[in-house]
């Protein structure tokens, strides 16, 4: 065992002794857990979600910010277009890519770029040379800041991948407690259709492997912008 290997290893060793790590597949005891909004046991590093709708939205704003996601709350689909407006004109972009959405068509009225759709095929190429890609959401999880997307509601797989700048628009009815609810959303909404992809979107793309520097946009978007309606 070299050197620096061991001096890892040890450290590992000297964490582990002073903060065990649950085995896998059993349960935890009372003290490492909490209960989610179902009864479901949750490691209790996972932050506490409130009951109403304002604390969720409040908590998902503060983890977002720590992601790195660009939050921004607005009270009408007229307000969410002029910023949107705004952060394109800011950003020089030049084409966006989009689907069509009752939402997404509203906030592209009037924008006056060129806009690459996704609903009736596409080239990737095309595609890949957007600012900007315009896409909703299936829901947003409060208690990670996560965005759960599917090929139904993000345009296909590509688009919220391929444009460096991936702007989700959603609703407040669109926010659920934990990962629990979402999974029930997607249950109840499309029962034995399920969507052939879906994912979860926490921040932009990163990566720290180098030298644990952070670097965005290692992998797909490096920003990420969410913009709420009331």
């Amino acid at each position: 065992m070299t050197g620096g290997r061991a001096i890892i290893l040890g450290r590992i060793r000297e964490a582990l002794r002073n903060n065990p790590a649950p085995r896998p597949h059993t349960s935890h005891s009372q003290s490492e857990a909490a209960a989610d909004h179902n009864g479901h046991a949750q490691r209790e590093w996972l932050p506490k979600v409130g009951e109403t709708l304002p604390e969720r939205i409040d908590l998902f704003a503060k983890i977002s910010e720590g992601l790195t996601t660009e939050f921004h709350r607005v009270p009408t689909v007229t307000a969410a277009r002029e910023l949107f407006t705004k952060i394109a004109g800011e950003s020089g972009w030049k084409k966006i890519g989009s689907h069509s959405h009752h939402d997404t068509d509203a906030l592209l009225e009037g924008i006056g770029l060129p806009v690459v759709r996704t609903e009736k095929g596409y080239s990737i190429d095309d595609l890949e040379s957007c600012d900007a890609g315009l896409t909703g959401c299936e829901v947003l999880v409060a208690q990670t800041g996560g965005i759960m997307v599917s090929v139904e509601s993000a345009g296909g797989r590509a688009l919220s991948v391929l444009p460096p700048h991936h702007i989700v628009i959603a609703r407040t009815s669109q926010i659920v407690p934990d990962l629990t609810a979402a999974f029930e959303y997607v249950k109840q909404k499309y029962g034995k259709q399920f969507p052939s992809f879906i994912s979860f979107i926490t921040g932009p793309s990163r990566t720290g492997d180098i030298e644990r520097i952070l670097v965005l946009g290692a992998h797909g978007p490096k920003r990420l912008t969410v913009l709420l309606i009331d």
